[in-house]
């Protein structure tokens, strides 16, 4: 009789890292930009600081990237780096992998409908809008591929992703751009000024083979108009090279739990993440595939992947090696709640901001100067949601799916 596995250790990084990006998702309420734009429209000085700030907080328009940028990846990383310590609990239970399997389908089908559901929830909305772009969706529609390959050897899990990553491209570059349509018709305002030329112009917004996909596939299901473009370029093949952010999330999760001094996990996790820093840019530099978080390019997969295997090793030797994980405790009130922190941001913040105008008053919270008034606001509204997150924590209520 095989002995049932003991449950895994909890990581102090992977706590930590989650809280970090729910945190700076949560902390848009913030409205860095618009301070800066109220400076400048008062023709007052901006210090370069408040500017740092609004960029990091604020999409790129499409090539790049900022802080923010990173958010969606790091989420969809942190799914698969958990994912192998999830299995080994249930593995512990004595769940069978056809139960697991089951699981593993209803956890993507709530989140691809969660997603759709926020995706909804705009009061201009007269019926469901059909679209998978948003986070939670794109995780759904990838999961129980990442569990399949959670129980598969890594070198079958870096295939995967190869095969992912090469055939993404491939099916981008193969692909005849739509150049001929006008910015009206991609659904752009005039000025659009980051379209690229030559090969690169098979990754341009609105007329790559992704957009091509959506104009088919979201069209099947009832809409008050026919489907298009989308405004930021989001497309839903995005799934694809976002499992392969979270391919490299189950590899990262892997090391992290297997034995082994901690000096050898640090150095794997931030070599890999050079490594991968080095190849995205080089090959957006070698003309072979641009950097574009927003239809989630095979380069973005290994930036920004880079990125978050750099974070996980800073988390990890922050804590776990030198065993002083008490610090993150407030981002673990927030990390321990993830999916509901996330609803919580699309469906109340707007309620939130206004209840703090109305019962705080425009005279306090522009004590500063009333250009700052959106970032106090910002303050008070993400002390509620901390305060929020922190009441559930103490009384160990976590919303799971």
């Amino acid at each position: 009789m095989t002995p049932t596995p003991a449950a895994p250790p909890r990581v102090a990084a992977i706590d930590a890292f989650r809280g970090l990006v729910m945190l700076l998702m949560l902390a848009e309420v913030l409205e860095f930009a618009a301070v800066v734009r109220n400076l400048d429209r008062a023709g007052k000085p901006v210090a370069e600081a408040w500017r740092v700030l609004a960029h990091h907080q604020t999409h790129v328009a499409w090539g790049g990237a900022s802080l923010h940028d990173l958010i969606q990846p790091g989420f969809s990383f942190l799914v698969g780096a958990a994912l192998p310590f999830s299995l080994l609990a249930r593995s512990s239970l004595g769940q069978s992998f056809a139960r697991k399997s089951l699981h593993a389908l209803w956890r993507s089908a709530v989140l691809v409908l969660l997603g759709v559901f926020l995706a909804s929830a705009n009061p201009g909305n007269k019926q469901t809008n059909w679209v998978f772009t948003n986070t939670l969706s794109q995780i759904g529609l990838g999961y129980f591929f990442l569990f399949l390959l959670g129980h598969v050897r890594p070198r079958w899990q870096w295939a995967a992703l190869a095969v992912i990553l090469v055939g993404y491209w491939g099916a981008f570059a193969l692909y005849q751009p739509d150049s001929h349509l006008t910015l009206a018709e991609r659904g752009m305002k005039p000025g659009w000024e980051h379209d690229a030329d030559g090969f690169a112009a098979h990754w341009n917004k609105n007329t790559n083979a992704g957009m091509a996909f959506d104009r088919w596939f979201l069209n099947l299901f009832p809409r008050e108009k026919p489907y298009t473009s989308s405004y930021g370029g989001y497309v839903t093949l995005n799934f694809v090279p976002t499992l392969g952010t979270m391919i490299l999330g189950l590899i990262a999760g892997g090391w992290l739990m297997r034995a082994g001094p901690p000096v050898g996990k640090f150095v794997l996790l931030a070599g890999t993440g050079l490594a991968l820093l080095t190849a995205g840019l080089g090959l957006e530099a070698a003309g072979v595939c641009p950097v574009v978080k927003r239809i989630w390019t095979p380069t973005w997969v290994l930036y920004s992947g880079g990125w978050c295997f750099l974070f996980l090793a800073a988390f990890y030797a922050l804590t776990d090696w030198a065993g002083t994980a008490g610090w993150t405790y407030p981002l673990r009130v927030v990390g321990a709640n993830s999916i509901l922190a996330y609803c919580l941001d699309g469906l109340a913040r707007d309620f939130l901001v206004r209840t703090v105008r109305v019962h705080v008053g425009p005279n306090t919270l522009g004590a500063f100067g009333p250009e700052y008034e959106p970032f106090v606001t910002g303050v008070v509204v993400l002390a509620v949601y901390w305060l929020i997150l922190l009441w559930l924590y103490r009384r160990r209520i976590f919303i799971r799916v």
